[in-house]
């Protein structure tokens, strides 16, 4: 190996460390500041009704910095945009505890989305630059950071919370570590291309494989968002559970995703992307069927963990075609995909309290199965109908290093 070649792997090294923790980072800050949500909830005594809504702001604000940050990142890069984005999460998350009031509380956590949109964009395209020169899938890694950060974030609410820490106290100190490594860690970030495209639309509507992508990733984060919201209740309320066991119902799903991400590269390595991505929705779609249909908690509870294992590389695999799609910059097609997606994640958990509250939580739950089946049937056709399937078959991802 040449000098320049191992000066080459070296970068790209230290920028996979980097973006691995940006990754993280951010999934710390959110795992960090949802525990301590009912203390913010009491603190401004606030109804279930109004806290509602008020969240709404953080959903709204991601929707709008999922576009603003493909523009950005297409326009100044993904290195300058990750930068600004995990800093402004790190800072944010903290605020809404902090808030004296209600129009407050509402206007940090619309900020919070904002930078959490933001970096899901960036963060995303500077996997992808990375991937582009590692010569190999490694994008569920980094996904799988994310997940790991929620889960430490969360433990480490929950240890505050024991220890007798306030939670003011303790998201000032999370953010605060956060951020000394973040701002030390995107030194080492991937410098990319500006985009020849950089004067385009802040959004493209998606269209041909753009939109099928798009659909997939609606239906994946449909899905997700569904079981985080309603397995502990189907657990409780309709499989007449214990509270401590209800409680697993979710955690099984996160460890389960979280074990998948770090496990996937080398399924999508050595089956492909779609492959995975089919065979994972079906799995899930055919033991979540069986746990709805048997009524049991132990077999719900595997089915919710098969969601899980069977969604863990859905988000890497969409987001990994959106940017290498010809057509459009990375960042814009990541965006386009991420939004259409969190439509879906938005959507998805409303959509099923209504029907549940008319048929029952496991008729609302046949809608997770209705998509994880639309994804298994039309996950592998549609990269086949777009020309995508031969740039992730196994083995097919070159090796810059050693091509120069």
């Amino acid at each position: 190996m040449s000098l320049f070649a191992k000066y080459t792997f070296g970068r790209v090294s230290r920028s996979r460390l980097a973006v691995s923790w940006v990754f993280f980072a951010n999934g710390a800050a959110l795992g960090s500041w949802v525990p301590h949500l009912p203390d913010a909830k009491h603190a401004l005594a606030l109804t279930d009704g109004i806290l509602g809504f008020a969240l709404l702001a953080m959903a709204a604000g991601s929707l709008l910095g999922l576009p603003l940050s493909g523009a950005l990142t297409a326009r100044f890069g993904s290195r300058a945009t990750t930068t600004v984005s995990i800093l402004g999460v790190v800072l944010a998350s903290p605020l809404p505890m902090l808030a004296p009031s209600l129009p407050i509380f509402t206007l940090t956590l619309a900020l919070l989305g904002v930078a959490n949109g933001g970096v899901d964009v960036a963060m995303n395209a500077q996997a992808i630059a990375i991937e582009e020169r590692v010569g190999r899938p490694i994008m569920s890694s980094f996904h799988g950071f994310f997940s790991a950060g929620g889960l430490v974030g969360a433990m480490g609410a929950a240890l505050a919370m024991s220890g007798g820490l306030g939670s003011r106290a303790h998201l000032l100190a999370s953010a605060a570590g956060l951020f000394l490594v973040s701002v030390g860690a995107v030194a080492f970030l991937l410098p990319t291309a500006i985009s020849s495209a950089a004067r385009s639309p802040m959004f493209r509507l998606p269209r041909g494989p753009l939109l099928g992508l798009g659909v997939l990733a609606l239906c994946a984060l449909l899905a997700e968002g569904a079981i985080g919201d309603w397995a502990a209740v189907y657990l409780r309320d309709y499989a007449g559970t214990s509270p401590e066991l209800a409680a697993l119902g979710f955690a099984a799903f996160s460890l389960a995703m979280t074990a998948g991400r770090l496990l996937g590269d080398g399924a999508v390595r050595r089956y492909g992307g779609p492959r995975v991505l089919s065979a994972g929705a079906g799995v899930a779609a055919a033991l979540l069927t069986t746990g709805l249909l048997a009524g049991g908690p132990w077999v719900m509870l595997l089915g919710f963990a098969a969601v899980g294992l069977g969604l863990a590389n859905a988000v890497p695999i969409l987001f990994s075609a959106a940017g290498k799609l010809t057509a459009v910059p990375p960042s814009i097609g990541i965006a386009a995909v991420s939004t259409a997606g969190y439509c879906g994640f938005l959507l998805g958990p409303p959509v099923i309290g209504l029907v549940a509250e008319r048929f029952g939580l496991g008729t609302g739950l046949g809608l997770v199965v209705i998509a994880l089946a639309a994804i298994a049937v039309s996950g592998s056709g549609h990269f086949a109908s777009g020309g995508l399937r031969s740039r992730f078959a196994p083995g097919n991802f070159r090796n810059p290093a050693r091509a120069r």
